[in-house]
């Protein structure tokens, strides 16, 4: 490889409006500080985010790409343009771990295609704190995404989730899009068996937090708004 090559940093970002410096380590504000050029999925996002971790940071310094679900794939290699010139690239996602259930994935890709190397930080990822606090299965489990809208194709999934979870062990998390959830838990609950055990994890690392395992006969009884909070959802069967 190639020393003279600038490093492709994966920086963490809060899942909310957290103070960063509570939720993330020292070496995310050192590669803010010293790295003028990022890859992001919003430029007004990044520029607010690396404001609160580095006010003093000279803003017309900073170069933004936006990679993101409508971002042609062939744009993306002379994103690592920089990388090639020696300068270090920061892959910024809107909240948590770029990456990880973020478009940042194509950046790393291409990084690796051109012998960049891929150097990941450590941080806040929503997916993996959820499944920390639920009390299910940590080895062996599955992120699917978005499950589908439609009320029949969703109920289908979620049958086929639940099977799968109780056939290998396997915890399931999903996500739906955040004023969609509360549709969502009712959907899941009237889906799934009674004894099915779903875990809510809602506002994770800001002081409206909510997490809770309990089975769905249990959740048939609570009452709680997740409309517009960002929630993963998990099920062991």
């Amino acid at each position: 490889m190639d020393n003279q090559k600038g490093n492709l940093y994966l920086i963490p970002c809060t899942l909310g409006d957290t103070p960063p410096l509570e939720v993330l380590p020292l070496l995310v504000k050192k590669a803010i500080e010293e790295i003028d050029h990022y890859i992001v999925e919003h430029e007004k996002t990044a520029r607010r985010f690396i404001k609160g971790i580095h006010p003093r940071k000279s803003q017309p310094s900073l170069h933004f790409s936006q990679i993101n679900k409508f971002t042609d794939e062939s744009e993306i290699p002379s994103m690592l343009s920089p990388c090639h010139e020696g300068f270090d690239v920061g892959v910024l996602s809107d909240a948590g771990c770029p990456g990880v259930a973020d478009p940042g994935a194509l950046a790393v890709e291409a990084a690796h295609r051109q012998g960049i190397r891929v150097v990941p930080l450590v941080g806040p990822s929503s997916i993996l704190l959820a499944l920390m606090a639920s009390g299910f299965n940590g080895q062996n489990f599955a992120f699917n995404g978005y499950l589908p809208i439609d009320k029949r194709e969703r109920r289908q999934e979620l049958k086929r989730l639940e099977r799968l979870s109780a056939e290998i062990g396997q915890s399931q998390l999903f996500i739906e899009t955040p004023y969609r959830n509360n549709q969502m838990l009712e959907s899941l609950v009237s889906t799934v068996t009674p004894d099915t055990q779903i875990c809510v994890a809602c506002d994770i690392t800001l002081p409206t937090e909510y997490i809770r395992t309990m089975p769905a006969s249990n959740w048939a009884k609570t009452k709680v708004d997740l409309n517009k909070r960002p929630t993963i959802f998990i099920i062991q069967k």
